[in-house]
């Protein structure tokens, strides 16, 4: 469901002529320095500006008066400004001979994403006597993929994570990850039962359902009911076929064995070998149009459709169809997974802070930086206001630089005797270096043969296969959920959709954040695109759909929002030109960490993988990111930290 086509009438219905906030060009860069110039207090008296200027560097944005990303809306995740000096270094720019900022560090962390801030977090731990620690960041704010988006709606703060969504992994935190929650305050199981109500929307009525779009369905329809009503009733008025609608009830509620004469692990085997498409296809033999029907059910867990996830995967995330196939209990995501078998060692805890795991960004910013984030818990972290202006003081142990891209990562001599690393980064188009005895590096790992040209060549090429998976987060605030109310229905499956699945922002209420509970109050919708081509490779579909997601203007990002909540809840009485107040998007181009696909990657061990063979340290250069533990989930991100930190201290 796509409106390429700018129609004038249309898209006045849809209210793309309403001043509501949003538009291209908000980014911190630009807010921060308009606050600069408009304040003439910033350039005497800001702690950092003053702690830097010696050193050639000019007035940092996030020093100036009134600097906070997370109110930021229009195009977020990797915004303007943050990526396209990288994308110059990757095509072969050059820029001139650097300023010596003078600066020497003990560490100097690349990515202020959860493994960075982590990576800062185990050195000091482990560190013999106090360190000095410099991280820098390309995005306007902290957190990487863990991004906050913040909302004045009414007088309320209302939160929603534009990245990262929960605590939640395929196996239960280790005692790194669980440790560092631990410090942090984190109490997991107390978070739970203290924060959480999953089932409020249920209690006030409301249902999960499906959108059919009449491009892939033939006609537009919401149905209500799915998951609660038998998939008879829920498929009574769907725009399918007699036929269409049999196959799905089987696939749902029969137990067949599409694989007999064959053991469980031959089964798995088998299903390891075929994607879930395939398996429908040609072992179900359902029509296109129930294809259609379940191709968007894997698109939020990995960023592409059914052709490209293993049925086998899909078993583990429990889609329907394998009821009465009689496979060994045991759950999977692919982490881990390899073909010959698994051992199911369950599942973490599930947990969603407001903001998603901005929190923990949070909480470790403040644990190395005390006084940029107010309060002293997990509960009241939730609502403080940062004070980025605390970030990047000269006399503080611990410094986090944003707006700062690294270029290039280089030792001083030869690695293998080399006693530092001289890192070059550019803050305001220009170049700048400093100096620390271990760096780790912990953004896109893609990346770091472009910033490490010396790397050996298997490890380059290794780096270069870690494709990450491109999505969008979108945030769209609305005056009230009253349509969705009308409609009976919070959660919605939208499989032929621009976004697949939309929903209202889920019950957390913790410290001073509470969550709307009226029908009449503000509300935050989720809703996730993930830009992938079918009939290609997983990686292949990441490629195309990542410069998909970065010639995407916001302006068509806002006319698909609005035609789809126009088209979905309109039977509501819901109107995009009035009850839309606010838009985020937040594009992720490079978002989930690539995972061992067993449909396209080689079956080889571990340690050929090539995120094993990526993260190999270089001297004095150690590397971390989720990327390297080969799973898109915070505890390998902060793993990752863990290892990337103990290598270079073992060097020292």
């Amino acid at each position: 469901m796509t409106q390429e086509k700018q129609d004038p009438s249309r898209d006045r219905l849809l209210g793309m002529d309403q001043p509501i906030t949003r538009r291209d060009f908000l980014n911190g860069i630009a807010v921060g320095a308009a606050a600069a110039a408009a304040n003439p207090v910033f350039a005497a008296s800001s702690p950092a500006a003053a702690a830097v200027g010696d050193a050639g560097l000019p007035p940092a944005a996030q020093d100036a008066f009134g600097y906070y990303p997370p109110l930021l809306t229009g195009l977020r995740g990797s915004h303007p400004g943050s990526f396209e000096d990288a994308h110059a270094l990757r095509d072969g720019q050059s820029w001139p001979a650097p300023t010596d900022t003078r600066e020497e560090y003990d560490l100097i962390v690349v990515g202020g994403g959860i493994s960075g801030l982590a990576a800062a977090h185990f050195y000091r731990a482990n560190a013999k006597g106090k360190s000095r620690i410099l991280i820098l960041d390309n995005h306007d704010d902290f957190g990487g993929h863990a991004k906050r988006n913040e909302f004045n709606l009414d007088g309320h703060l209302n939160l929603l994570n534009g990245g990262t969504l929960e605590i939640d992994s395929p196996r239960p935190y280790g005692p790194i990850a669980a440790g560092l929650l631990t410090t942090l305050g984190i109490d997991v199981p107390k978070l739970i039962k203290t924060t959480q109500n999953p089932e409020f929307y249920e209690q006030s009525g409301l249902q999960s359902g499906m959108f059919f779009d009449r491009e892939t369905f033939g006609a537009d329809k919401l149905s209500v009911g799915l998951g609660d009503l038998p998939f008879k009733q829920f498929l009574a008025d769907a725009p399918l076929s007699a036929a269409a609608r049999t196959q799905i009830v089987q696939i749902q509620e029969s137990k067949i064995d599409y694989l007999p004469g064959l053991s469980s692990d031959e089964k798995k085997q088998r299903l390891s070998r075929i994607s879930y498409e395939a398996f429908l296809r040609d072992l179900v033999r359902v029509e296109p149009a129930v294809l259609s029907f379940y191709h968007a059910r894997t698109m939020g867990e990995w960023g592409v459709g059914t052709d490209a996830v293993s049925a086998l995967d899909c078993w583990g995330l429990s889609l329907p169809g394998f009821q009465g196939m009689n496979l060994a209990k045991g759950s999977i995501r692919r982490m881990g997974f390899t073909p010959a078998g698994y051992e199911d060692t369950g599942g973490s805890f599930r947990l969603h802070f407001p903001d998603g795991n901005a929190t923990i960004a949070r909480l470790l910013v403040r644990n190395l930086i005390p006084s940029a984030v107010p309060g002293n818990s997990a509960q009241d972290v939730v609502t403080a206001r940062v004070n980025y202006a605390q970030l990047d003081r000269n006399t503080a142990p611990v410094r986090l630089r944003l707006n700062s891209i690294v270029i290039r990562a280089r030792h001083v001599g030869d690695p293998a005797t080399a006693s530092q690393v001289e890192v070059t980064y550019l803050r305001g188009g220009r170049p700048f270096t400093a100096r620390a005895r271990g760096t780790v590096l912990a953004g896109y790992n893609m990346m770091i043969p472009y910033l490490c040209p010396e790397l050996p060549a298997v490890q380059k090429d290794a780096l270069h296969k870690l494709v990450k998976t491109p999505l969008v987060y979108t945030s769209v605030a609305l005056r009230n959920r009253k349509a969705f109310d009308a409609l009976k229905v919070h959660r919605i499956y939208a499989p032929g959709s621009y976004h697949t699945y939309f929903h209202l922002n889920p019950q957390v209420n913790i410290g001073a954040y509470q969550s709307p509970k009226s029908a009449e109050d503000p509300i935050l919708v989720h809703m996730v695109r993930t830009p992938c081509k079918p009939g290609l490779s997983e990686h292949d579909q990441n490629s195309a759909g990542r410069a998909e997601l970065l010639s995407t203007s916001f302006e068509t990002f806002e006319r698909n929002i609005r035609d789809q909540l126009a088209r979905t809840l309109g039977k509501g009485g819901f109107d995009p030109a009035r009850d839309i107040t606010a838009i985020t998007v937040n594009r992720w181009p490079h978002g989930y960490a690539p995972e061992y696909n067993p449909l396209f990657d080689p079956d080889v061990p571990e340690s050929q993988r090539p995120h094993v063979i990526g993260r190999m340290q270089f001297g004095r250069i150690a590397i971390a990111n989720s990327d390297s533990g080969g799973g898109a989930y915070t505890d390998s991100a902060i793993n990752q930290g863990h290892r990337a930190v103990m290598e270079l201290l073992h060097k020292v």
